[in-house]
């Protein structure tokens, strides 16, 4: 088993990014559940209830006046989307990541794949709706995961002969 060596600054940059893409795939699983089980019309009552403080002490607040906009444009395709998006990018994640830690050489190009193409993805839908701060530091993230990961692939691969 090779698993995660864990000695160089690189090293413990990729064993922390790797456990926070865990923890980040464990709260895209549990969203997307959670997503599927609530629906649209329960999702947006729950938005309503938790905005509904702000918006009686001030009923022209604009961050609780669009978050409450945007809720109410959730139909049961769109929830459906997300959840489906939230629980494929938490499983594979999670997949290449719990291989990475049994010490499979095939997951960290897997992790690598992945990780682009969500980035790409990304990158896409930014292009598409405009920036915002979140996309571009997961973005960000994703990007030094990547590079991260092709260090620690090559270090392992050095260490086998191959």
């Amino acid at each position: 088993m090779i698993g995660l060596r864990v000695r160089t600054v690189s090293d413990r940059a990729f064993a922390v990014g790797l456990g926070l893409k865990g923890l980040d795939g464990i709260g895209e699983v549990v969203g997307g559940l959670w997503l599927l089980l609530l629906g649209p019309l329960r999702l947006q009552a729950w938005i309503g209830a938790l905005v509904a403080p702000e918006l009686r002490q001030d009923p022209d607040d604009i961050i609780a006046t669009h978050i409450l906009h945007w809720a109410a444009q959730f139909d049961q395709g769109s929830v459906l989307f997300a959840a489906i998006y939230l629980l494929s990018h938490g499983v594979a994640k999670l997949v290449v990541i719990v291989e990475i830690l049994r010490g499979r050489l095939w997951a960290y190009p897997g992790l690598i794949w992945l990780t682009a193409a969500f980035a790409a993805y990304q990158i896409y839908h930014m292009a598409v709706a405009g920036p915002s701060f979140a996309f571009v530091v997961l973005t960000l993230f994703d990007l030094l995961i990547i590079a991260l990961t092709v260090v620690e692939y090559r270090k392992l691969r050095h260490h086998a002969g191959g």
